[in-house]
């Protein structure tokens, strides 16, 4: 009993980040692909996020989905975090609420992007286009299981 009240709780590793995004290129639109699905999103479907640089150097970000036959979206600003290479960003929600932003995987012609947060909890694949092929996507997910994470938690979004 008291080994069960005293029992570590296990830590998520810290992923590993691509060495440096193009933040300029980096912007467009993004279509969630697959995801560990967050509680948020559970209803989501047409998953879409859209990034903007904006003048002052921070990024505009608009996540967007269709929920119960409506449009659900949230407005955030994307601030790299120095010395990431770009590749951490601090996404600032309302006014008060901050979340992390990494990308640990991300082709070389920014067609695809594997992104997630200073643990391996949370994981979404992103892609340009809405769909992505099914060698395409077993290929990124074996790539991600290399790097430690746990690609069968993902769920697979609806774009239709």
């Amino acid at each position: 009993m008291l080994k069960k009240l005293f029992r570590k709780k296990t830590v998520a590793r810290e992923p590993a980040t691509v060495d440096a995004v193009d933040v300029a290129r980096y912007c467009g639109t993004w279509y969630e692909i697959a995801s560990y699905q967050p509680k948020e999103q559970r209803r989501c479907r047409r998953t879409k996020a859209e990034y903007t640089l904006n003048p002052e150097g921070y990024v505009d970000v608009r996540n967007s989905c269709q929920a119960k036959g409506r449009e659900r979206s949230v407005r955030a600003k994307a601030f790299p975090v120095p010395d990431s290479g770009n590749a951490k960003l601090k996404v600032q929600f309302f006014r008060f609420f901050k979340g992390d932003y990494w990308v640990v995987d991300l082709a070389d012609d920014y067609s695809w992007a594997a992104v997630s947060g200073p643990t391996s909890r949370n994981l979404w694949i992103l892609s340009r286009t809405p769909y992505m092929t099914d060698e395409l996507y077993r290929s990124l997910a074996e790539r991600l299981a290399e790097k430690g994470f746990d690609t069968a938690r993902l769920v697979k979004t609806d774009q239709q």
